[in-house]
Parts: C-alpha cells; structure tokens; sequence
C-alpha cells in the first residue's frame, strides 16, 4: 500500500522532478495557466455581478413602471398619434382592477430645474412622490428620514435630496438636515439625504441630483393637475411584474378608448426582466469561463501525460529492478500516478495562490466607502478546483502508469 507520510517516497518524487527542472516548469505551466485563468475569470465574473446588483440594489425586483406614450393606431372614433396622459383617476381603476398589484403609486417629474444655496447653484430634478414609492425604490437615506404620510397629507415644504446636491451646495456640511434650499423661488427644508448612486437604476434622472418632494406640495406648486408622468407598480407575492402589466395596460387602454393592439401608447419598464438578463448574462459568462478554463486544464492535462511518458521511458531500467527485488506493478502503478498529481496539484496550487492575490488586490481598488463587493471565489470553488486538478494529475499519469507496468524486469535490466 501506498504510505502518504513515507518520506522516501517524497525524496523521490523530488528528485525525479528536479533533475529535469526546465522540463518540470514547462509541463506544470499548463496547469498552471489554466487553474490561474479559470479562478481569476470566475473571480472576476462573480465580483462583476456582484457590484451590479449592489448597483442595482434598492428597487424591488417584482417592480414594474408605466409611461403614457402616443397612440400609433386609429380607435373608437379618435386618430393615430394621439396624445394621452395617465390620471390620478387611472390609479384607482388598478387598485380596483387589478388585485395582484400591492402597490400602484404615481410620480410626477420637474426637469431642468436649479437649487440654490448659499450663493451656490446645482441643476436638479424635481420628482413628487407619495410616501409608498419608498418600498419600490429604497433611497437609501444616509442622513435624516424619509418622507411620510404627514409630509404629504399637509402639503409640507420638505424635501429629501441626492448626495450630489449636498456636495456641491453644502460642501462644509456634514448632515445639511435641516436647512434650506431654493428651487423656483419656494425654500423646501431638508429632511433627508438619499445615498442612491448615478450607476444604478433611476426613473427619471440622475438619483444623486434628484430633489423628492411630496406629491401634493408638487402637485400643487406646478399646477400639475390630476395628471401622472409614470405610474410605479409592485406585485404581490410570487406574481410576475410582465403578467400584471399586461392586465394594468388592458384597464388603461379601455379606460382613455386606445386600441388594445396599439403597443406603442403605454411605455413599459420591468425590472423583474432586468434582474433576469443580468442573471442569464452572468450565467452565459460563467458557462464560457468554464469552457475556457477547462480546455486549458486538459490541454496541459495532455502535456503533463506526454512528460510522464517520457519520464518512465528514461526509468525503464530502474523500474526493471524494482520488479526484480519483488515490487509489485501496483506499486509502480501507483507509484507513476502520484508524482504525475504532485505535479499538477502544485502547478494548480501555485496559479490558484497567484489568481486570488490578483482578485485581492483589485477588490482593494476597487472598495470604497458604501461600495460593498467581492472578487473572491467561494471555498466550494476552490475546493472543486483541487479535485479536478489531482483527477486530472491521476487521469494523466494513467497511461504511462500502465506502460510501466507492462514492462518485464529482464526487458527493463536489458535497456540502454
């Protein structure tokens, strides 16, 4: 039987590999680079993935938003390219209509507007929300509150704003909750700064340069009317965001007489669809990681068999002898396969050790305050990652294994 703690056995293997050094390194390359490329890629891949969906974080997943667009087809009396809006009265029909949707909230935007402060200036959007649009797009507040049932109920002049605006109109401010700030000539008090980055996903505009006020004060101010820009949807349970639209969109056009083949007058935007093609994306990247990374395993899987086939033709003679004084061909089976496993497992050690310092150091770059992520394969990964180097270092040697023990000890003695 084969002795692990033999240290023969390791003075062996050692010394068979060191005499040929340059053919060694060569050979171990292959499984090097390709252990070194699988774990760097899937690192890289999975940390990618990662700070999207951090991007990406704070908008429910089963969210769903509807814009009024034109009509592109002739209905009930009324032409093409017809102009629509969608109603505080539209609101009501899905609550009514539509029991899958837990959440039917309207919006109305303010574009091209400046704040000021202090002598300073910043461009911004103006966006009326109702105090539920917080549970379909999480703020993030950093600093202060949100904004409540009370703020919109008394038609309150508060406001909760992006992290840019603070940046350039309180620069010296650590928490700007509670001052002022001047947009159209209305001062709005600060109650809360919204943490939400550009990168992410954002209705309207810029979240670090978007000021939330309260639907009615907007409403009110820019004598909005009863008219919605977009009307923002959560499903209930494991319902679809596209299924549930589907019923909001029949309920729209019958109610504003728009063809229901017309599939240009309501405007969709799903995220449940968004998180999905992120998730068939990455899926697609980390099959092809795969592919590559094991096609390079077994090219050097290959190369690793060619050198040890060479190896036991130069040990013909010693393998005769160790035939004659009773060596079993187990043993010689044995024998071959395990230096042929050191060899990849250190190979695929080394590239391994060397990819994950690699993924370290651009996690350090790459960290920052409120940026959370990480480029570090899981321990399920690497574990996996050993086996399959040392099947393969066992696959390899499993050819050359069986040569040496085919040959005979007379045969063996006889060779020069």
């Amino acid at each position: 039987m084969l002795n692990f703690f033999d240290l023969d056995l390791w003075e062996e293997i050692y010394d068979s590999l060191y005499r040929n050094k340059s053919r060694t390194l060569l050979t171990a390359f292959g499984i090097f680079w390709g252990v070194f490329m699988l774990v760097l890629l899937m690192g890289g891949g999975k940390g990618l993935e990662r700070m999207l969906v951090s991007e990406l974080a704070g908008f429910a997943t089963n969210s769903g938003f509807l814009f009024a667009g034109t009509t592109s087809e002739p209905y009930n009396g009324f032409s093409k390219d017809r102009n629509w809006s969608i109603t505080m009265d539209d609101v009501d029909r899905l609550r009514a209509s539509v029991p899958e949707l837990e959440i039917v909230t309207p919006n109305i935007y303010c574009w091209g507007k400046t704040a000021k402060c202090n002598n300073r200036s910043c461009d911004v959007t103006i966006v009326g929300i109702f105090e539920d649009y917080m549970k379909v797009d999480d703020p993030k507040i950093t600093n202060g509150r949100e904004l409540n049932i009370i703020d919109i109920e008394q038609n309150r002049k508060v406001c909760v704003v992006g992290s840019r605006i603070v940046e350039e109109l309180f620069p010296d401010e650590a928490d700007p909750c509670g001052k002022f700030i001047d947009v159209d000539s209305v001062n709005y008090r600060i109650v809360g700064v919204s943490g939400k980055s550009a990168n992410g996903i954002s209705i309207g505009g810029n979240a670090t340069k978007t000021v939330y006020l309260p639907y009615t004060t907007t409403r009110i101010l820019y004598n909005r009317g009863g008219d919605v820009d977009v009307l923002c949807l959560t499903a209930r349970g494991n319902t679809k965001m596209s299924e549930v639209q589907r019923k909001a969109e029949i309920v729209l056009k019958r109610a504003h007489f728009i063809s229901p083949n017309d599939t240009q007058a309501v405007f969709k935007l799903n995220t449940e669809e968004i998180f999905n093609m992120i998730d068939s994306l990455f899926s697609g990247v980390s099959v092809l990681v795969w592919m590559i990374g094991l096609g390079t395993l077994f090219a050097g899987a290959v190369g690793v068999s060619n050198i040890m086939v060479v190896t036991v033709k130069e040990r013909t003679t010693e393998i005769g002898i160790r035939r004659a004084i009773g060596a079993r061909t187990y043993d010689i089976l044995v024998m071959i396969m395990f230096e042929s496993v050191v060899l990849t497992l250190m190979a695929g050690m080394s590239g391994m050790l060397l990819a994950v310092l690699i993924l370290q150091a651009v996690e350090t770059a790459v960290s920052g305050p409120g940026t959370v992520t990480s480029f570090q394969v899981s321990f399920q990964l690497a574990v996996g990652a050993s086996l399959l180097v040392a099947l393969l270092g066992g696959v390899a040697g499993l050819a050359p294994a069986m040569r040496a023990m085919s040959i005979k000890p007379v045969d063996a003695m006889r060779d020069e």
